[in-house]
């Protein structure tokens, strides 16, 4: 998690030994931040309690809604709003998929379209052969995936829809000017968890798998995304926008 935050502040506070205080830095630096990691990691050992449904609903959206909060604190500029209404799509859309799959991802494709848009603005100058080829691969490979997954075959094409915006989603993330290792694993994290929705809704119903897997890969890409993009926009070197 040190790495994650690495790129945002490389000037941390030092100790006497000269040793730097890191986690410190985080809470003093930025409480949302610490904020949305106690709430989203918490929600993975309470997502299957017996916690009141409306509780469960709130405590899930926090994660990615703070890190909404943490982007408009954190950097005060039209790229910080951008990603943040991002952000705010995905805690909207983990709220409403536990009432419907369809208001769910609904919310989640605003987002995705908002993070393409931005995404396109930021487009890496120079990309070489294998990143792009890497990028097409992404954005064909999501959706033939996804819509080949539901046993229910009457659900394929609008889980299909869905899926062509995560793939693009996806594809715009790994070449845009970002931090790769960030904001493109991080989306790249995002498409393996909706997967995995989709594959519990066909070969992989019986499986605990995307039980155990579907939340971490999806916070924690959110977090990479959203930590990738504010970094690179408080870095002394980018233009503020």
């Amino acid at each position: 998690m040190r790495l994650a935050l690495r790129g945002e502040d490389s000037n941390a506070k030092q100790d006497g030994k000269g040793n730097s205080m890191p986690r410190r830095a985080l809470i003093e630096k930025r409480p949302w931040l610490l904020a949305s990691l106690v709430a989203g990691i918490s929600f993975w050992f309470a997502k299957d309690s017996h916690l009141p449904g409306l509780y469960q609903m709130a405590w899930k959206g926090a994660g990615v809604a703070l890190l909404a909060v943490y982007a408009l604190t954190r950097h005060k500029g039209a790229d910080s709003r951008t990603i943040a209404a991002v952000m705010a799509f995905g805690a909207l859309g983990d709220v409403l998929i536990e009432l419907s799959l369809e208001a769910g991802a609904a919310a989640f494709l605003v987002g995705h379209v908002i993070a393409i848009w931005f995404y396109l603005r930021h487009r890496r100058a120079v990309l070489a052969p294998s990143q792009r080829l890497l990028g097409l691969v992404l954005a064909l490979a999501i959706p033939v995936i996804a819509y080949l997954l539901p046993a229910d075959r009457a659900a394929a094409p609008g889980v299909g829809l869905y899926a062509m915006a995560l793939g693009a989603m996806t594809m715009t993330a790994w070449t845009s000017s970002f931090p790769r290792y960030r904001v493109g694993i991080g989306a790249v994290m995002f498409a393996v968890s909706d997967l995995l929705i989709f594959a519990r809704m066909g070969p992989l119903a019986d499986s605990a798998l995307p039980g155990l897997l579907i939340w971490p890969l999806y916070y924690f890409g959110q977090f990479l995304i959203c930590t990738g993009v504010v970094g690179e926009l408080t870095s002394p070197t980018k233009p503020q926008s």
